[in-house]
């Protein structure tokens, strides 16, 4: 990949422009500036008046059929919220989420990966949404972010194949099908999962939660900026909760697992492990 950016007036490569767009999306970045100043209230000069004589006639052609009206988003998330409430089992949930038809990337998507764990669990870990290993397994967090989680997890006595529940975790994500392109989750596809979501964790009932990332800290807490968010407990969907750096963002930024690493003693002290 190439590239032609510079940073701080050093050229970087494509890869590195990626890793540095990424870091700023943690940070809580969401919006793009202008290398200059931009004077939005310069306003162009309005157009010269048209004489009437210079007016063209109108034409009789047929006047063009309205659009049709797009699905009415609001109307999807009383379907959503309809969907959920009817649900008294996590088997139940899951089959009517996946049969939920209000998300449109749910037709891109190989596999609904609902959760994996345990869901007697005392933590439930929520993540983003399946990466392209997630879609095609059917499960969320397998790939190399997943495969790092499991190592985490495993340093303070904890993990998804764990038969004991008090030492196992439940799986889900905020999005249980993959975004195209593994693009970030976008807000009307938050505000459609959200109340699957917000069932799958009183049907649980896990003692604690652990926000992997910006979108699950935006969905539960309409809060974002890992950053600064991560290592303060807090209070998601009723229970104690903790932001946590992502895996995947350790991967690209393993300075950062010293943080991690205090997370996760903070979590093993607040289950007394």
């Amino acid at each position: 990949m190439e590239s032609g950016l510079t940073w701080r007036g050093a050229e970087v490569d494509g890869w590195t422009a990626l890793a540095l767009l990424e870091w700023q999306r943690e940070l809580g970045v969401d919006e793009p500036i202008l290398d200059e100043p931009l004077d939005r209230m310069d306003l162009p000069p309005p157009p010269k008046p048209v004489a009437p004589s210079a007016i063209a006639p109108q034409s009789h052609a047929a006047v063009p059929a309205p659009k049709q009206a797009e699905p009415d988003h609001a109307a999807f998330v009383a379907e959503a919220e309809a969907q959920a409430a009817k649900a008294t089992s996590l088997d139940m949930l899951a089959e009517l989420q996946s049969g939920f038809d209000g998300l449109a990337l749910k037709r891109g998507a190989r596999n609904f990966v609902f959760s994996d764990g345990n869901p007697a669990a005392r933590v439930m870990i929520i993540g983003e949404a399946p990466g392209e290993e997630e879609d095609a397994r059917g499960l969320p967090f397998v790939g190399r972010a997943g495969q790092l989680l499991d190592r985490m997890l495993a340093a303070i006595g904890l993990g998804r194949d764990v038969p004991d529940a008090a030492r196992s975790v439940y799986i889900a994500n905020v999005l249980k099908w993959r975004p195209p392109g593994n693009r970030r989750p976008q807000p009307n596809e938050v505000a459609l999962s959200l109340p699957f979501l917000r069932k799958q964790v009183e049907l649980a009932g896990p003692e604690v939660i652990l926000l992997m990332g910006n979108t699950p800290c935006a969905a539960a807490l309409n809060r974002e900026g890992i950053l600064r968010l991560r290592g303060n407990w807090t209070e998601a969907f009723g229970r104690p909760a903790l932001p946590m750096t992502h895996p995947a963002y350790l991967l690209r930024n393993p300075i950062a697992k010293k943080d991690a690493w205090a997370d996760l003693l903070s979590l093993a002290a607040k289950l007394d492990l």
